[in-house]
């Protein structure tokens, strides 16, 4: 059977069709009934993963096509999971690597595959979306064999074979000037291309873990490829670490193969497959599992620290417990660590006080979609400004850099330069094509970055592109100042009325509309000037019997600015929290009476 089993990895940057592909390779090998109804991206059945279009959690599905079963893992494309494509990498024997046959190889290609010929696989290129307008199929093959030289690919891996296609119509094809019938061609690639798998069927069972999951039922699943020996239901077996010491022992309570999106019970695996197994509470990620004979473990591969940090307390404000149901320190925490047991690159700390967790991730995004995850379950949270986590090597203090490249039209390209230059980022590479558009490569700091998303959308109005990715640690570079203008603060408890926001528009820009509820030291705008002003947005218009020509126009204010979680994390000062609650989103001063920010103030200048 193992002689008919392949093992790949989809692997590519965020958006250019993995998912889609998947898609269409389920429905057309008929792993799907064909009375069954099956939503568009199957693979990503997370809520948050649906609404914003990208894969976050890495996923395991298996295609049976010509008596072959073909197991296939698809990855996250967004650089803040690369923690899940790290481990994934290290259970397949093959990878299918897709290219946007407009955009090329981005930061996260550079990355995935940098992984995948560190571990010898000899990827299969898939040039997607060739039926874009901007499609340049031959300069995209040609620039990602430039990648692979550059990653120090071999003969071997440099002689890959290509292939172009249509994953949103099901179709590739070996001619980028000829459209498919079907996505065939690639199952028959991977079975031509990819080897079986290798491994001794009579050694002592040896399996490494790459995904962690929990289940209320069975406790905690570990899924991982196994590499040498069977395993069956009842079996004694222990946990190692990387170093080889036991972490834990017992029996495997369940078994656990793949059919199409489901997992099914087995009684027996071998060599070669790739299985979930419920039995050992404390087996983790890079962990071997194993006969309990065997002493030396598998070699894992190290998963990249996470490079930002924010601190998770309880919501202290007048507005705490009217949304949410879980507020406690205790529920949070509990949340918390039970998050960092299943999500690699996820380190939690008990924070300076009882009340607060420090959380610390590989970006912006990832920790938001754990936040963005907390509020939909009903969690109510306070959350400080992201800080860059630095690193000290021979008593020098060093701290992340990423690479950072921006797609620009060409009228967009000064200013955008103007910004990363501010923020401390070196240009390492200026390329023009034929239609308007830049691509600008940068190197800088990753503090530097925090905040600029939202700023770049507004200098290029929405058109440009913003792809970042992990490079190294390097010299602490001294920044220039803050982000913004002050804010507008309020000063008093109660309802906001029209009357006073009308007046305010003149002072700022409002974060808030009318018969909005506020709190003394809830941020509802921005000043128009570099300090903090503190107003009123409850003051009603006061009434008199005396009637004035214009006195009754009706008041029409301008749409407040649109707060969302990512704005509002980069957007912060030091001073300030973002209150998150699951249906608000709001901004607020850590004092929540004047006094309090005063004094914060003043110790901040100290």
């Amino acid at each position: 059977m193992r002689e008919k089993t392949r093992n790949i990895a989809i692997i590519a940057h965020v958006d250019h069709g993995k998912t889609t592909l998947v898609d269409a390779l389920l429905k057309q090998t008929g792993t799907f009934a064909s009375n069954e109804k099956v939503a568009e991206r199957a693979m990503d059945s997370n809520d948050i993963e649906r609404e914003r279009g990208i894969t976050i959690l890495a996923k395991t599905t298996s295609i049976m096509y010509k008596d072959y079963r073909i197991n296939v893992v698809d990855t996250p494309g967004h650089a803040d999971f690369g923690g899940e494509v790290e481990r994934i990498l290290g259970m397949v024997d093959g990878a299918v690597l897709l290219v946007d046959a407009a955009e090329g190889p981005m930061p996260q290609t550079k990355f995935v595959l940098g992984k995948a010929l560190q571990l010898g696989l000899k990827p299969i290129l898939v040039v997607n979306k060739i039926d874009r307008g901007d499609a340049r199929p031959d300069e995209v093959v040609n620039e990602t064999f430039d990648l692979f030289d550059s990653l120090g690919a071999d003969h071997d891996q440099l002689d890959f074979p290509i292939l172009y296609a249509v994953g949103r119509d099901g179709w590739v094809s070996k001619d980028a000037k000829v459209k498919g019938d079907n996505c065939f061609p690639l199952l028959d690639l991977v079975l031509e291309h990819v080897q079986a798998p290798q491994g001794d069927a009579t050694a002592p069972f040896k399996m490494l873990v790459s995904m962690v999951e929990r289940n209320e039922f069975v406790g905690r699943i570990v899924t991982g490829r196994i590499f040498s020996g069977s395993v069956k239901k009842n079996m004694p077996i222990k946990a190692m670490d990387r170093n080889g010491a036991d972490i834990d022992r017992g029996k495997v309570v369940q078994i656990f193969g793949f059919q199409g999106l489901k997992k099914v019970p087995v009684d027996e695996a071998s060599v070669g497959d790739i299985v979930a197994i419920a039995g050992l509470g404390n087996a983790y990620v890079s962990h071997t599992l194993c006969d309990t004979s065997v002493n030396e473990p598998l070699p894992a591969v190290a998963i990249d620290p996470p490079t930002l940090m924010m601190t998770f307390s309880v919501n202290d404000s007048p507005l705490s417990g009217q949304e949410g149901k879980k507020l406690t320190s205790r529920e949070i925490g509990a949340r918390l660590f039970a998050e960092a047991e299943t999500n690699v690159g996820l380190i939690v700390e008990q924070g300076s006080t009882t009340e607060s967790f420090k959380v610390m991730g590989r970006g912006e995004l990832h920790l938001g979609v754990l936040i963005e995850t907390m509020r939909r379950e009903g969690f109510e949270l306070s959350i400080s400004r992201p800080e860059t986590i630095f690193r000290e090597e021979n008593g020098v203090k060093l701290e992340p850099y990423e690479d950072i490249i921006v797609d620009v039209d060409e009228a967009y390209s000064g200013v955008v330069m103007e910004k990363m230059g501010l923020r401390r980022a070196e240009m390492v590479n200026m390329i023009a094509d034929h239609h308007g558009k830049q691509r600008l490569i940068f190197v800088g700091p990753s503090r530097g970055m925090i905040g600029y998303r939202s700023e770049f959308l507004t200098d290029t109005r929405g058109t440009g592109v913003l792809t970042r990715q992990f490079k190294e640690y390097g010299p602490l570079k001294q920044l220039s100042g803050g982000r913004r203008n002050g804010v507008l603060v309020s000063m008093a408890n109660g309802v906001s009325t029209a009357y006073i926001l009308n007046e305010l528009e003149a002072r700022g820009t409002l974060f808030i509309g009318d018969v909005v509820t506020v709190y003394d030291g809830m941020i509802v705008g921005e000043n128009s000037r570099e300090d903090d002003l503190e107003v009123n947005p409850t003051h009603a218009k006061k009434l008199s019997n005396v009637r004035a020509a214009g006195k009754d126009d009706a008041i029409k204010l301008t749409p407040p600015r649109d707060i969302t979680l990512e704005y509002a994390l980069t957007y912060i000062q030091d001073d300030e929290l973002v209150e998150v609650t699951p249906k608000n989103i709001r901004l607020r001063k850590r004092g929540l009476d004047a006094h309090s920010r005063k004094k914060y103030r003043r110790e901040a200048g100290n």
